[in-house]
C-alpha cells in the first residue's frame, strides 16, 4: 500500500480475513510472485470487490508462466483481472512505486520485486533459495530485505527455499540494512517457537526480525 493507492502482492487463502483485519476494501493493483496455492489460494475472494466496490479489472502483473498457470486455475476469475506480463528485469511504476521484477530460485517464473521509492528500497522474495547472482547484484545494499526464512536449522528443500540461518547470512552477505524473515514454517527436523526465535535473533541487536501479520512500516 502506498500513499494514494494500494497495490496488493499474492493473494493467499487467507486474504480475506487480511484485508479485513487492516481495513482495506479494495485494491487498485495486484502483484503476483509465483502461482503456487500458497500465493493465489485466496484469488476468488477478490470477485466481491470487482462486482460490488471497482466494478473494472484490476491490474495485475507477473510472470509469463505464473499468469498462464492462474488462467488455468481460475478460468472463471480472468475477467476480473488486466494481466500484464513482466519478463525479468522489466519494471512497473505505480503510485511512485518502482517495482522491478526479479528471477529467484524456486518455481518456474517465480519472482522477488525490488520495491523502490524515492526514499528507500526494499526487496521482497517471499520463496527463493539463494539468490542468483544477478538478482543478488541488483539489490546489494538494499534498505529492507523481506525474504524467505521456511526452515529451521536443516534445509531440505536448498533449492526453493532459505534456512533461517541462510536468509540471514546472504542478507548480511549483501549489506541489507534490515532484514524481516518471512515464510517461516520451521516444523521440519527441529521444533522452535517464535519466543525461542526472536531470542535467538537478538545477537543481530535488531537488525533482524521474525515478520508478523499486520507488520507496516514506511518506504
Amino acid at each position: 500500500i502506498s500513499g494514494k493507492t494500494r497495490t496488493l502482492i499474492d493473494t493467499p487463502p487467507d486474504i480475506r480475513h487480511d484485508m479485513n483485519r487492516e481495513g482495506v476494501r479494495a485494491i487498485d493493483d495486484l502483484i503476483f510472485t509465483h502461482w503456487h496455492y500458497d500465493h493465489v489460494g485466496g484469488l476468488g475472494e477478490l470477485e466481491y470487490m470487482v462486482q460490488l466496490r471497482t466494478a473494472k479489472p484490476v491490474p495485475t502483473y507477473a510472470s509469463p508462466y505464473t499468469l498462464e498457470s492462474i488462467g488455468r486455475e481460475f478460468e472463471y476469475m480472468m475477467y476480473c483481472l488486466d494481466t500484464t506480463p513482466l519478463n525479468p528485469f522489466d519494471s512497473i511504476t505505480l503510485d511512485d512505486v518502482t517495482y522491478t521484477a526479479l528471477p529467484v530460485q524456486h518455481a518456474p517464473g517465480t519472482y522477488g520485486y525490488l520495491i523502490q521509492t524515492a526514499d528507500t528500497s526494499l526487496f521482497y522474495a517471499s520463496d527463493t533459495g539463494k539468490l542468483p547472482d544477478e538478482t543478488a547484484e541488483r539489490i546489494r545494499g538494499v534498505d529492507i530485505l523481506a525474504m524467505d526464512s521456511t526452515l529451521w536449522k536443516d534445509n531440505l528443500y536448498p533449492r526453493s527455499h532459505h534456512s533461517v540461518q541462510e536468509c540471514i547470512e546472504e542478507g548480511l552477505q549483501l549489506g541489507a540494512g534490515k532484514i524481516y524473515l518471512t515464510h517461516l514454517a520451521m516444523h521440519y527436523s527441529e521444533p522452535i517457537t517464535l519466543a525461542e526465535l526472536e531470542e535467538y535473533l537478538k545477537q543481530y541487536d535488531g537488525r533482524v526480525e521474525a515478520a508478523s501479520d499486520g507488520l507496516s512500516f514506511a518506504i
